[in-house]
């Protein structure tokens, strides 16, 4: 018998894959970005916050490409959603600090900005605990059996 994959977590995993492969790119460009700008104005430059949210975007982008394969690759395998929960959480742990980083720099505090970061990981965990209950109603079909 062919196990059922979970679309709905093999699908926020594709696009959390998608997002994760543009955020490493504008990650990346962010930090050579800043290390370009710290050269240019030399010794005068204070860079620290701008360097470690460009570090924060690349490593959250990082962790969201991890998810989205992780959840791609599992949709079919229930008894890997503990592992989808784990990077799902993750990846809004990113989101919530990316906009607190953007406060302490300065800038004010957008709702929609946080809802929207959050969005695609809340999305990805309702998929991974789908897949979680379906691997605990085919376990305890097993045991009833």
């Amino acid at each position: 018998m062919e196990k059922e994959s979970n679309k709905f977590l093999k699908v926020t995993g594709i696009l959390m894959i998608i997002g994760g492969a543009f955020g490493i790119i504008v990650g990346i460009i962010a930090v050579l970005g800043v290390g370009v700008l710290a050269l240019a104005l030399g010794a005068e430059a204070n860079m620290g916050l701008l360097m470690a949210g460009s570090v924060l975007v690349l490593i959250s982008a990082v962790v969201s490409l991890i998810a989205g394969i992780i959840g791609v690759k599992n949709a079919a395998v229930p008894e890997k959603a503990k592992t989808c929960i784990i990077f799902g959480i993750m990846t809004a742990v990113f989101a919530v600090l990316g906009s607190t980083l953007s406060v302490i720099g300065g800038q004010k505090f957008n709702v929609a900005s946080l809802i929207i970061g959050l969005g695609l990981p809340a999305l990805y965990l309702i998929g991974a605990f789908q897949n979680k209950n379906l691997g605990d109603t085919k376990e305890s079909e097993s045991i009833v059996q």
